[in-house]
């Protein structure tokens, strides 16, 4: 082997481990897996439908889009969270202890949501 086949060959596993370890390399093997198991149940439609969504991250994916969205649905959460706490003192100011617990309820679950989207890794 040459010097220009090794350097080739390592260039290309450097490629090849910067994608793995890339957020668009982790969702294209996440969508890939979902094939896997679309085909093993024989559901063409999603096959199709994963098949596709697969192209797309292929052509369209980059890591900093993936952070940016992410931020953006923690953003939209973060908003949700207020308007709920507003929808909760007004519950509390009427005193309807039925709306105030079903208001509770709801921010609570706001809450969650937000905290799962902050766990996740970007």
């Amino acid at each position: 082997m040459n010097i220009r086949t090794v350097l080739a060959i390592a260039l290309l596993s450097l490629t090849s481990a910067a994608q793995a370890n890339s957020l668009c390399g982790e969702k294209e093997r996440d969508i890939q897996r979902e094939i896997g198991y679309a085909e093993k149940h024989q559901n063409q439609s999603r096959v199709d439908g994963l098949n596709k969504a697969l192209r797309e991250v292929r052509a369209n994916c980059t890591d900093s889009g993936l952070r940016a969205a992410h931020q953006k649905k923690i953003n939209q959460q973060q908003a949700e969270i207020a308007e709920r706490k507003a929808d909760l003192q007004e519950a509390h100011a009427k005193g309807d202890a039925d709306k105030i617990t079903k208001r509770e309820q709801k921010l609570a679950e706001a809450e969650d949501e937000l905290k799962t989207l902050q766990a996740r890794d970007y």
